[in-house]
């Protein structure tokens, strides 16, 4: 009863805090009845228990009835849609709500499968952080076409009972990895946060950052990337068994950190120390840091397929994903620990105390390094692979 009506009053003043668009109400009504099939990642436990969570609100709140449809992989739902679309199938598609980004989004909107224009017009945006990345996906403009209701950042993890001092740059790491030989690695490409740690890397040292903005030419590529090489044939000698293997998973790295096999780890979730330490398989001493310039972030969004059977309800579950309430509750490392879009200022105080108890203790906040383009993950992982994978 007591969450129940905490959530109760955490709806009523944010509905109350700013006036909702004149459309609002209408949208609502429509939603009333309406049933949304979410196609969304489900590996994890954490994540499928939040947004059965989130059903329930919906249906409580807004008479919406949430179907989650767990996928392995968003491209399983991607190539569903290209599939209607090429069969002629206009509406009444069998995707109302997608967790989508990057390659997969970019594939879509190419395509015009996506409903664009809609997500800055959801009341809940005027909470929303846009310093983050919200308004471009893997350096593409979202127009509108996705609604954040997530974020993630790459950290390093460290125990400051083992280490005096954590490497804040990547010169400072290779420093830090020849002090301490064998004891640092990072998860081998394509592992999603190995690729992201090249991608790190390659922000920080290339000459040419801009270029990243944009897909590889072919042309300028190995004059682009010539910095992160360089540095990586530096680095490789003093890695876990010389550089010569990698760990597979950052699940694997954060086991060898505990049992001292590595000094450093490496996380996408800032919360996951805290996680961590929650379940004792970290000492309260680990925390999450990353470089003075900053670290690679993103932000996940959902969004909403051209032909989609119940747009109005998708939009108001899209909305209810973005309130405060969805993304306090989403913070709380005891229940996912996912970072918020949101920004605390913009809040009032109950709901800014709220989401600031939520902040990881265990972090050290570091900027947001806009991805790359999307078309340089495949293209810096076969380079990496042709390079080091047969090592």
């Amino acid at each position: 009863m007591r969450l129940c009506s905490l959530f109760l009053s955490l709806i009523t003043l944010s509905a109350n805090v700013f006036a909702q668009p004149a459309n609002w109400n209408d949208l609502r009504q429509q939603a009333n009845g309406q049933t949304v099939y979410f196609n969304a990642w489900g590996g994890d436990p954490a994540v499928n228990s939040y947004l059965d969570w989130a059903g329930v609100q919906v249906k409580e709140h807004y008479g919406i009835t949430l179907k989650m449809v767990r996928l392995a992989d968003a491209a399983e739902a991607v190539k569903r849609i290209l599939n209607e679309s090429a069969a002629g199938r206009k509406t009444s598609g069998s995707v109302d709500l997608l967790w989508v980004n990057g390659e997969n989004f970019h594939a879509l909107k190419r395509a015009g499968l996506l409903a664009e224009d809609w997500a800055e017009t959801l009341p809940n945006w005027r909470y929303v952080d846009v310093q983050k990345p919200v308004r471009e996906d893997f350096s593409q403009p979202v127009d509108g076409a996705e609604a954040p209701w997530g974020s993630a950042q790459l950290m390093l993890i460290g125990d400051k009972q083992r280490s005096t001092s954590f490497p804040r740059s990547a010169e400072a790491l290779l420093t830090f990895a020849k002090e301490h030989p064998g004891k640092v690695s990072y998860p081998r490409p394509p592992d999603f946060t190995g690729t992201a740690f090249i991608e790190q890397l390659l922000i920080v040292l290339t000459d040419d950052p801009q270029a990243l903005r944009q897909p590889p030419d072919p042309a300028t590529f190995d004059k682009v990337t010539a910095p992160l090489w360089r540095y990586l044939d530096q680095l490789h000698p003093y890695l876990w068994r010389a550089g010569k293997a990698f760990p597979p998973t950052p699940a694997r790295m954060d086991r060898m950190l505990a049992d001292s096999e590595l000094l450093l780890s490496v996380t996408f979730n800032p919360a996951h120390v805290d996680n961590l330490i929650a379940r004792h398989q970290l000492p309260a001493t680990a925390r999450a840091f990353g470089f003075e310039r900053g670290m690679l972030g993103n932000v996940h969004f959902v969004a909403i397929p051209a032909n989609a059977k119940s747009k109005a309800a998708a939009m108001v579950v899209a909305n209810f994903l973005m309130s405060p309430a969805a993304q306090i509750r989403k913070a709380d490392p005891a229940v996912w620990g996912d970072p918020t879009i949101l920004d605390a200022k913009l809040l009032p105080a109950p709901l800014n105390h709220q989401l600031a108890e939520h902040v990881p203790d265990s972090l050290e906040p570091v900027p947001f390094l806009a991805e790359p383009h999307a078309a340089w993950v495949a293209a810096i992982e076969k380079a990496w692979l042709t390079r080091y994978g047969s090592r």
